[in-house]
């Protein structure tokens, strides 16, 4: 891509731009909303704990004041939640130009969504799923429209279990993870074929942060795990939070970036670095699981998209 390291200071003028970010107020959501809001971007802090968003709005404003920023209730692991989501932002807004789907949950103990769905298949997929389809209209209207959702390292060791979706026969809290962040890597890549099939404006992008210290290794994963991503990964291998973002920040604005690509670290192991083009897994590209997947999720959250042309 670049000789040098891509850089949050090489994002282009994002004034007039709208973006919708999940998990806007921790992390890497933090981070993307900071540096959006930096180059004039309007952000929607799209947030389950609206009083946390605020506090992200007041840190923002702290440092960048005129930041133009609203926060807005999302709950990704509740339809319901998702859909009355959508409706306001289309009482609100008559366009969007770029949804990161970036929120997620790793590794918790089993429970289940609102819906009855295993947790970590409903918020980090399900939810996105739905949200994407919800809004597509809106993104059709956009100025260089983008979809971008957000993947892991690990979708290369996930693969989808259809017969058993909600883990009832065997719940293993980071294989249901590994699962989740397949099959976020399998509706980036069938979205694109499918907007690239109807010749739609709107692209679909995938990235994926690589190692990056955020509350997701502390807050959620149970036992074991919180040892290992908390108190040793963390501080061995991990980069911050502005840095991780930088993968999903490439692939929401540079001019550069095309539909189907995945944007990863370009450090060892795409564990950290600058934001390159990375691989995407033959089995996350594979038509069948991709059609599947898409019948599924459709079925589940009784979302059909209507693909703009």
């Amino acid at each position: 891509m670049k000789q040098q390291r891509w850089t949050a200071e090489q994002i282009p003028d994002q004034t007039k731009r709208v973006f919708v970010v999940t998990g806007a107020n921790s992390g890497l959501g933090l981070a993307t909303t900071r540096a959006l809001a930096r180059r004039g971007g309007h952000v929607i802090l799209a947030v389950r704990d609206e009083g946390k968003g605020r506090r992200a709005v007041d840190e923002i404003t702290a440092e960048q004041p005129g930041a133009s920023l609203e926060v807005r209730h999302l709950d990704l692991a509740d339809l319901d939640s998702v859909r009355a989501f959508a409706k306001q932002v289309h009482t609100d807004h008559p366009r969007l130009d770029v949804l990161v789907n970036n929120a997620g949950v790793m590794a918790p103990p089993r429970s289940l969504s609102a819906q009855g769905h295993e947790l970590q298949f409903a918020c980090n997929h399900l939810g996105h799923f739905a949200l994407t389809g919800l809004l597509l209209d809106l993104l059709a209207a956009g100025r260089d429209p983008r979809v971008v959702t957000v993947s892991s390292i690990n979708h290369r060791k996930g693969r989808i279990r259809f017969d058993d979706l909600a883990g009832e026969r065997g719940y293993s809290a980071m294989g249901c993870y590994d699962q989740s962040k397949f099959a976020n890597a399998v509706f980036g890549w069938e979205l694109h074929r499918r907007l690239t099939e109807a010749g739609s404006p709107v692209r679909s992008v995938l990235a994926h942060p690589g190692y990056t210290a955020t509350n997701l290794q502390t807050s959620a994963p149970i036992g074991l795990w919180r040892v290992v991503f908390g108190r040793i990964g963390n501080p061995l291998f991990a980069q911050t939070p502005a840095q991780g973002a930088l993968s999903q920040l490439y692939a929401a604005t540079d001019p550069g970036v095309e539909g189907g690509q995945f944007i990863g670290p370009d450090g060892l192991a795409e564990l950290r670095g600058g934001p390159t083009r990375v691989r995407l897994s033959p089995e996350a590209a594979d038509a069948e699981t991709g059609r599947r997947l898409w019948e599924v999720s459709e079925q589940l959250t009784d979302v059909r998209f209507v693909i703009p042309v």
